[in-house]
């Protein structure tokens, strides 16, 4: 199983990708061991997260999140919300 998740940086800016473990992916990120962009923008929370049946699932919704506005990317977050 992939997933496709949404992270909130120190900066407020957001940050999308991919994973098979959303926990682990989320610590590595926070130690800065994750992506170049998080190490810079720091990681603070997994804010969205959506499964996908495959990688190649997960990678064509990842790049469609990655094409949505900072506005539309927060209205699928809230959308998520409880």
């Amino acid at each position: 199983m992939y997933y496709v998740y949404i992270l909130l940086c120190r900066d407020k800016t957001l940050y999308t990708g991919i994973t098979t473990d959303p926990k682990r992916r989320l610590k590595m990120h926070q130690k800065g061991a994750g992506a170049k962009y998080t190490r810079v923008h720091g990681a603070l929370e997994m804010v969205y997260l959506e499964e996908a049946e495959d990688r190649s699932s997960a990678s064509k919704r990842e790049a469609a999140i990655k094409k949505l506005s900072r506005v539309e990317k927060l209205k699928l977050i809230d959308r998520q919300s409880p």
